[in-house]
């Protein structure tokens, strides 16, 4: 089974690497990745997760309701993607239910940092979808953190997917970088060791992001993106299908499993 998963949010990045951009841009950037996202899964008849901040989530309520109408599934990305504080768990849960008129069960920290899951709890989180098992430097070193899903605090704790062994992060830099006869190989080993893949992106990378003067991102950051990276997803879905691989929202996978606490 593959979970695909997008952090919804207001573009801020630039910001990490010296830039500014006004939050009318921040916004229709990340809209236009989400439609073309959105027009991906269409297109290949699965659906998705969308960890959605709150404060996107105000200001594109008709982007939220198109998700839901869809049939994706609407989570948690917080309600700022650089600001938090333990009372946003419970205040973004309750605002993109107001505004997607369905529950929201599931939580992702943004920028995979740590939460306490005492709080995820009081809040009434069913699942946490907020680490990365493994070291990127600079940001967390994970090693000691079980590769698949586990409870904690009462909560299910749900890692983004990572090859068996060596750790080596299946994720959104990953499917930017890596040739994709590699990346095919590492999620095949993956899902025959875990029996599922926990895949998360971002949707400006499905805008052009190789504008240096406006974003000042590194290589690694702009390679593959805007069409280039549409492109990519789309062959990752056709080769997954036709290997058998069946896709599903988040949600749908924790319900098949056990609560063990």
């Amino acid at each position: 089974m593959i979970l695909l998963s997008f952090d919804i949010e207001e573009f801020d990045m630039p910001f990490e690497y010296g830039k500014s951009i006004p939050f009318d841009e921040q916004l229709a950037i990340s809209t236009q990745g989400t439609l073309s996202i959105l027009k991906i899964l269409e297109d290949a008849g699965v659906k998705a997760t969308f960890y959605t901040t709150a404060n996107y989530a105000m200001h594109k309520p008709e982007v939220v309701t198109q998700i839901i109408n869809e049939g994706h599934e609407l989570a948690s990305h917080g309600f700022y993607h650089s600001d938090f504080k333990p009372e946003h768990l419970l205040q973004s849960k309750n605002k993109l239910e107001e505004i997607g008129g369905v529950p929201v069960k599931g939580y992702r920290m943004a920028r995979m940092m740590p939460v306490d899951e005492r709080e995820i709890e009081k809040a009434g989180y069913q699942y946490n979808s907020s680490i990365n098992p493994t070291w990127l430097p600079g940001r967390y070193n994970n090693f000691s953190k079980p590769r698949t899903w586990f409870y904690h605090q009462n909560v299910l704790q749900l890692p983004s997917s990572v090859s068996p062994l060596i750790r080596f992060p299946l994720f959104w830099l990953s499917f930017h970088n890596l040739p994709m006869s590699l990346l095919k190989m590492l999620s095949a080993a993956t899902h025959r060791k875990d029996g599922y893949l926990n895949l998360y992106f971002h949707p400006w990378e499905f805008t052009d992001l190789d504008q240096p003067e406006r974003f000042n991102f590194p290589g690694y950051v702009v390679r593959n993106s805007g069409n280039a990276f549409i492109k990519r997803l789309t062959a990752f879905i056709a080769w997954a299908k036709a290997k058998g691989y069946e896709f599903a929202k988040t949600e749908d996978f924790v319900n098949t499993l056990p609560k063990v606490y």
